[in-house]
């Protein structure tokens, strides 16, 4: 699943990356020991040590398990059956190759950039795993169900619960713009505008989903 979810994500932004992300992937244990926060059942660990860049995926068995099942038939059926495990791990690889990928050309990477473009990257992956049956009505309804009807958890602080609640607002006026491409089954114009703004950095990527131009 984590593989399949990351060649989609290449194909879907044009590029590909060397390091593939089930590589990374580590057990509770080896997370607490990396210093992860053990909130979630996804987080990516991240450590600079001088001009190296050293990278972790945490998933929790029992999210892995979850969606076991579903690793070798049509994704179709986890969008149906677990649409929240799902995009979890998407969360996850989206976060992976975002930070790769940043760091491969020289940039660094704000929390608020990671977290509003893996809201777009789980829009697009699962909006495109149903392109070709007519993705109108479940366009919609994923629109409203990865950005309306959100909850946060308790336990974020008053600065984290802002990041999450900026970064949902911020996706969510991009991806609504989308919704044109969408409606007129224009695939080259939605991906030529989804790779434009995967490879906008910083402030001129958020400013980008918030305003367009």
């Amino acid at each position: 699943m984590i593989g399949r979810v990351q060649d989609h994500l290449e194909a879907i932004y044009g590029f590909t990356c060397e390091a593939r992300a089930e590589g990374f992937v580590v057990d509770t244990e080896a997370a607490a020991r990396l210093g992860g926060t053990g909130r979630s059942d996804e987080e990516l660990l991240v450590h600079e040590a001088g001009d190296a860049l050293e990278l972790a995926l945490y998933l929790s068995p029992a999210l892995l398990d979850r969606l076991k099942p579903y690793e070798s038939g049509p994704l179709g059926h986890v969008l149906d059956s677990d649409l929240a495990g799902y995009c979890q791990v998407a969360e996850g690889v989206s976060h992976f190759l975002y930070v790769a990928h940043t760091a491969a050309h020289g940039r660094t990477v704000s929390l608020l950039e990671l977290e509003a473009q893996a809201e777009v990257d789980k829009f697009a992956v699962c909006l495109l795993h149903r392109w070709g049956e007519g993705v109108g009505a479940w366009a919609q309804e994923l629109l409203q169900r990865l950005f309306d009807r959100v909850s946060y958890r308790k336990q974020l602080s008053a600065q984290e619960r802002w990041r999450y609640e900026e970064a949902n607002r911020l996706s969510r006026r991009f991806c609504a713009r989308l919704m044109g491409h969408v409606g007129a089954r224009r695939l080259d114009r939605l991906l030529g505008d989804l790779r434009y703004a995967y490879r906008l950095g910083a402030e001129a990527k958020l400013r980008h989903f918030a305003h367009g131009g």
